[in-house]
């Protein structure tokens, strides 16, 4: 069965929405009807954001299913005929509760909304893990989401960005020793397809031995590293241990498709690494498999099909 995977590499402009989403339409123009099963935006795909406190970004959040974000995903997901993802800033309910800043109250979410091939809204999910420019204005979530899909999606797992990290409250952790919050999460909920939406900064280590340089290969690798629990060999379920070295596991073989939707471009003086791409890991193979990636600096659209 084939899963057919289309992702949109963005350079969006900071408080520029109408112009961002008649660039994704641009972008977007040449996928025919019905040749894929997904479309994934980046975190915050159309409004931009680097912006400074909440004063700043209020103008530009949106209710979820009304504002622009879920109209322009309602409408190319109903024009191509499939599950279309996208990030933006979510204006909270005016009865919510207000989580406290260093500043005043959260005045927004930063979310994820995803709609079916009919147009229709499927659901939204709330970034759980925050990102230092996030806290200046944004509630965090309450914990990871997953989508029961129709084949070939299946068990479908969104997280934004810093989810991939350690978080709050957690132990200290390593690339090598964890906690994997988001990859355990993953396991226990079987996830066929698990889809990052990111404005992932450009990495400041020095280039690895054989960086070509169009791509962001220290941000491929951390991304990989903080995935290990659905490749690395001996690991074992959240509360069961490690299992012996070359033993199987409940899951061993398990195949989880990753996808990482990067934005590109510098915003305010900040440089995202771009290098959106496609992971293959499966349970206890000892290493991911890297299908495929996109430039540091490229805009644009990339499609993928792959066996499941």
């Amino acid at each position: 069965m084939n899963l057919r995977i289309g992702v949109v590499q963005l350079n969006p402009k900071i408080g520029q929405v109408q112009d961002n989403i008649a660039r994704a339409r641009e972008l977007c123009s040449k996928l025919q009807p019905k040749s894929l099963d997904i479309l994934c935006f980046p975190e915050m795909a159309f409004s931009g954001y680097v912006f400074p406190n909440a004063s700043a970004i209020s103008p530009y959040l949106e209710h979820p299913r009304t504002g622009p974000t879920s109209a322009f995903c309602a409408s190319l997901a109903n024009q191509l005929g499939c599950y279309v993802l996208a990030g933006y800033p979510e204006k909270l309910a005016d009865d919510e509760e207000r989580t406290p800043l260093d500043d005043g109250l959260a005045v927004g979410a930063n979310s994820c909304v995803l709609y079916d091939p009919q147009g229709e809204w499927v659901g939204g999910y709330r970034k759980t893990n925050l990102y230092t420019t996030d806290k200046t204005w944004a509630k965090a979530g309450t914990g990871f989401t997953s989508f029961s899909l129709p084949p070939p999606l299946d068990t479908t797992t969104l997280g934004i960005c810093m989810d991939l990290n350690t978080l709050p409250g957690s132990p200290w952790s390593s690339l090598e020793d964890g906690p994997y919050e988001l990859a355990s999460y993953a396991l226990h909920q079987k996830t066929r397809l698990l889809i990052l939406a990111n404005n992932w900064l450009l990495s400041e280590q020095p280039k690895a031995p054989g960086d070509d340089g169009k791509h962001d290969c220290n941000t491929l690798e951390y991304w990989a590293a903080r995935l290990r629990p659905l490749w690395a060999r001996g690991e074992g379920d959240v509360g069961e241990g490690r299992e012996k070295e070359g033993e199987e596991g409940e899951r061993g073989g398990e195949e989880t498709i990753v996808v990482v939707c990067n934005r590109s471009g510098v915003e305010n003086g900040i440089t995202f690494a771009g290098t959106s791409c496609i992971f293959s890991m499966t349970r206890n193979s000892g290493r991911p498999k890297l299908l495929d990636m996109m430039g540091k600096e490229e805009e644009g659209v990339r499609v993928w099909n792959v066996t499941v």
